[in-house]
This record gives C-alpha cells, sequence and structure tokens, in this order.
C-alpha cells in the first residue's frame, strides 16, 4: 500500500518526463543526509508537479532523484516521444550515407592490394559487416528503449564519473576518422585546381615538418571549415542531410559502375582477379583483414544509441540498421569493379576515387564526380565522426559544453591526427589504424553488452543515469565501478605488444602477440566481457546486490 506522510526532514518534487519521473530530494541544513540503511521502500505516484513528504524510510532502489545540473543538458537528457522521428526509411538512409563514401570504396580494393581474389574481399566485408551488426543493433536498443546517448548508456556500467573514460576513447577515434574523412574531401578539392596552380614549386612541394604540400593542406583546411556550417546546425541537420543525399548518392554510384562496364566492355576483367595468396598466406591477410573490416563500424556500434534515440520503434531501429552489411557489398562491389576496370582503361590500377577522377578529365564530368565525393564525404564524416565525440565533450561537462562546442573541438583535434600519414598506405590503414584501434573499440562493447543484457537485463533507473547522489545505482564507488575499468585494461594489455611491433616500437615479439593483435577485436571484445561478468557474479556471490563494485571490500 502506497503510503506518504509528512516530515521536516526530506521533501520530494514530483518531476513527470515522459520516459521515466525524477524526484527531487531536499536536505534541510540542520540534518545530514539519510543513511541508505534508514530509508524504506519508497513508493510514490507518478502524478506531475505534486509535493509530497516521507517520513519513515529504510533502504530502496525505487528513489529517484532529479538530474544533477552537472549531469546533464539539453543535449544528454533522453529524447522525448516528440523527439523520435526517425523511421526505419530515414535510419537506412542514415547507413547509406555512411557507407557511400572514399574509405568505404577504398576497404575492398586495398584487400586485393593484399593479395585477395575479387570475391574472397567482398566476402571478408560483408562477413564482417554481419558480425558488426549484431553489436550495433544490440548496443542501439537502449537509445530507443530510453532515449538516451551512449554517454549516458555508458554511465550504467562504468559509473557516473568513469563513463568518461570510454566515451573519451570512442572520442579519440572519432577525431581520427573526421581528419582522415576531411582530406578525402581536400583532395578532391584540390582535383579541380589548375595545372598552373599546382606547378608552383613553394606551393607543390611537400615540407618535411608537414608531411604534405601547403596547397593540399589548404585544400584540406578549405573542405575542413564547409562542414562547420553542416555540423553546427545540430542533429536534425545532420538528418536532413542524410535523408537527401541517400538517392543522389546511389545514383551518382550507379552511373560509375555504368560507366566503367560500358568502358571495360563488361565484368570479365574483375572476375579474372584471382587470389596471390597460398592457404597459409591468405589465413594470415583474411583474420586481420576482417578484424579491421570489423573495426570499421565498430565505433559506430558503441554509440549508434546516438542515432536510435531518435528512432521511432525498436521495429525502425532494427529494420534500418539491416541494410548494413547490404549496402556494404554492394558499395564494395561498385569499387572492385571500377578499380579492376581502371587496369583495362587506362593500363594501370587506380584504387583512389579521387585519383580516378583526375584520370576521367573533362571539366562536367570532373565537377559532378567531385560533388559526389564531396556528399559522400560530407554525410560519412558529419553522422559518424562528429556526433560521438560531441556528445563525449558534452558529458565530460554538460555545463559548458553543448553539441556545437564540442563538434568544433572534434574538428580541431582531426586535424592533430594528420590524416595524410595514416593514409599513406594499404597496410598503414588496414593494420595499423583500423587494427589498432579495435583493441579499444572491442572491450568497451563487450562490457557494455554484458552490463545491459546479462547484469541489468536491459532494465535501467534512468533518473540514477543523471544524479551524483551515494545513492543512486550507478554511483559504485565514487562514480567508478572498478570492475569495469579492470575488465577495460585487461582487454586491452594483450593487444599492446603487437600494436608497438606494428608500428616499429618493438622490433620482435611472441608470434602469440601477432595472433592476438591479428584478432583485436575478437579478442578484446569477448575477454573483457567475461572477465566483467565474472567480477560482477563474484559481487553477487558476497551477498551484494547489483549494481555492486566486487573490488571493494564489503562495507558491513
Amino acid at each position: 500500500m502506497n503510503m506518504l506522510l509528512k516530515s521536516p526532514i526530506l521533501s520530494l518534487n514530483v518531476l513527470h518526463h515522459p520516459t521515466t519521473t525524477f524526484l527531487r530530494p531536499f536536505y534541510p541544513s540542520t540534518h545530514l543526509p539519510l543513511s541508505s540503511k534508514l530509508i524504506n521502500t519508497l513508493h510514490v505516484s507518478k502524478q506531475p508537479l505534486m509535493k509530497h513528504s516521507i517520513s519513515s524510510m529504510k533502504c530502496s532502489k525505487n528513489l529517484e532523484f532529479e538530474p544533477d545540473p552537472t549531469l546533464t543538458n539539453e543535449d544528454l537528457k533522453p529524447t522525448s516521444q516528440t523527439q523520435r522521428t526517425f523511421s526505419g526509411l530515414e535510419i537506412a538512409s542514415l547507413w547509406v550515407g555512411l557507407v557511400v563514401g572514399v574509405p568505404s570504396y577504398y576497404l575492398a580494393g586495398s584487400l586485393v592490394d593484399l593479395g585477395m581474389s575479387w570475391w574472397q574481399g567482398i566476402s571478408t566485408v560483408v562477413i564482417a559487416n554481419i558480425i558488426i551488426l549484431f553489436p550495433l543493433i544490440l548496443t542501439g536498443h537502449a537509445g530507443t528503449k530510453y532515449g538516451i546517448s551512449f554517454p549516458v548508456l555508458a554511465r550504467s556500467s562504468f559509473g557516473i564519473h568513469g563513463a568518461h573514460i570510454p566515451t573519451l576513447l570512442r572520442a579519440l577515434v572519432g577525431c581520427g576518422w573526421y581528419g582522415i574523412e576531411s582530406w578525402i574531401g581536400g583532395e578532391a578539392i584540390f582535383i579541380l585546381l589548375p595545372d598552373s596552380l599546382k606547378k608552383i614549386t613553394f606551393l607543390s612541394n611537400s615540407l618535411p615538418w608537414l608531411g604534405t604540400s601547403p596547397l593540399e593542406f589548404s585544400c584540406f583546411m578549405v573542405f575542413w571549415v564547409t562542414q562547420l556550417a553542416i555540423v553546427l546546425r545540430g542533429v536534425d541537420g545532420i538528418r536532413q542531410l542524410e535523408k537527401f543525399s541517400a538517392p543522389i548518392l546511389i545514383f551518382l554510384t550507379s552511373c560509375l559502375l555504368i560507366w566503367s562496364y560500358v568502358k571495360a566492355g563488361g565484368f570479365s576483367h574483375m572476375f579474372s582477379l584471382s587470389s596471390r595468396l597460398t592457404n597459409s598466406e591468405f589465413l594470415s591477410v583474411f583474420f586481420p583483414s576482417l578484424t579491421a573490416n570489423i573495426s570499421f563500424w565498430a565505433t559506430v556500434a558503441l554509440n549508434i544509441p546516438d542515432f536510435t534515440r531518435y528512432a521511432k520503434s525498436q521495429k525502425d531501429q532494427v529494420i534500418g540498421q539491416i541494410g548494413l552489411p547490404i549496402f556494404m557489398g554492394l558499395f564494395t562491389f561498385v569499387g572492385l569493379v571500377v578499380t579492376s576496370s581502371t587496369k583495362v582503361i587506362f593500363g594501370e590500377v587506380i584504387s583512389n576515387p579521387i585519383q580516378l577522377v583526375g584520370k576521367i578529365g573533362g571539366l562536367t564530368t570532373g565537377i559532378l564526380a567531385i560533388v559526389g565525393i564531396s556528399l559522400a564525404t560530407l554525410t560519412t564524416n558529419i553522422a559518424a565522426n562528429v556526433v560521438a565525440p560531441a556528445n563525449a565533450l558534452v558529458n565530460l561537462n554538460p555545463s559548458w559544453f553543448t553539441f556545437r562546442r564540442g563538434a568544433f573541438l572534434t574538428a580541431i583535434l582531426g586535424i592533430v591526427f594528420q590524416p595524410w600519414r595514416l593514409l599513406k598506405s594499404s597496410e598503414s590503414f588496414v593494420y595499423t589504424w583500423l587494427v589498432g584501434y579495435s583493441a579499444l573499440m572491442g572491450p568497451i562493447g563487450g562490457i557494455v553488452l554484458v552490463d545491459y543484457y546479462v547484469i541489468k537485463n536491459m532494465e535501467l533507473r534512468v533518473s540514477d543515469l543523471y544524479t551524483r547522489s551515494p545513492f543512486g545505482a550507478y554511483y559504485y564507488s565514487k562514480g567508478f565501478n572498478l570492475a569495469a575499468i579492470v575488465a577495460l585494461v585487461v582487454g586491452i594489455l594483450p593487444v599492446v605488444p603487437g600494436f608497438l611491433h606494428k608500428v616499429g616500437i618493438v622490433s620482435s615479439i611472441s608470434n602469440a602477440f601477432v595472433v592476438i593483435y591479428n584478432n583485436a577485436w575478437f579478442i578484446s571484445f569477448f575477454s573483457a566481457g567475461l572477465l566483467y561478468w565474472v567480477l560482477l557474479s563474484l559481487g553477487r556471490k558476497l551477498g551484494e546486490s547489483v549494481p555492486i563494485d566486487p573490488l571493494l571490500p564489503d562495507a558491513n
């Protein structure tokens, strides 16, 4: 039976919210906060804007709190029903915009460069995207159910303050990708420049300290600045861009495919691309390539709640995301067809679509192609590489950072990454960049999914995600869940020797570490998730209730 009695010690404001009900505790200055062991099970009716008082209480999981202003703002609070406007078609359009881009085009071609046949390259891409589809849909569930973004979801597993660790790691990778995509857009602008300008020595010669020429760097900065106009419009501007760009990108991709088919006289040139690898060599290339292709979208698989929180329903978010492996398979097929046709058309293999545009020639064709490349780069870069870092920075300091300020800092850090160095070869792009950061994304994904599905059974207390109260469900140890942090570190450490060897810091390592590095995402994902489950299970056996911190001594 619900009983509400007056008390001078604690009064509660009940604030109605579409997703949950927040209660604000008021502690008079003459009283200390009540011990959690003295708080009774609390049931409060969810009538909006009513005040009630409680006098006799025991420990409760049902005590709810008003959002702490240091943990929320307009960008972090749960989305309302009126904000949830993304249909399945619009989410699918989002994926079209994400997939159709130069890195995706380049990905399968880079696998052929490494010795795979055409069908092995496409199969590797499709298999990887089917695998990553599962964490995408599973993680996206929380965003749609509770209307929360990834930084807020991470609070449930890593703690109110501990969530900064996974979100900033994700932001760091997003900044790197932002730089890469911006560099690609700058290359498209460079192609349009007149040859007379490119022949000016002091502009076209590479500067050793910079790693590129002043002219190419200037084109990069022009594209970098251009993106800000769209970024500063926020998530709604991004949604509109993706929605209207999708059909244009599909049309331009089809035109490119038809052009290569006509000029090269069919697809026989692609079908003739056989593997240059023996069985043992293929396996040594396949597994790191699979890992690289998984990590290609492992970043978005973490912060997908940033988008699914705007979905109309779970059905919409699932239907929309199923398009990923289909779109990736089709677009990499186009990339391979066009790349292989360049051998017949121009007498050399041209895997970079921007260089291909320069070879095709013609003002109209060039402008149309550059518009397509620029649009593809914008749709991918803004959706995949701005939203997550911006939200992570907002989560870091909601009182100062807004989405727009976070997006601007993301763009600044994209320059610091010097993306022109990351794209210098297929091997550095696939084995160093993609495989390397998968060791960061894998364990975070494993911990978040185990926590949400196994530990919490998809049930979150939304009000507790926004409070610093020690009585909050996700406060853990001063805001940090040590079990999650330990699992994250343990998931990353085995991959470190292989990464140091790949970048040349360590000259030789055990073959076991090479195998671990080549399968970085799988090993870090499952090892961190399993360890996190074990630590939380140990806490349960000690008679503590979840959420707990099993690495801390018993408070009793």
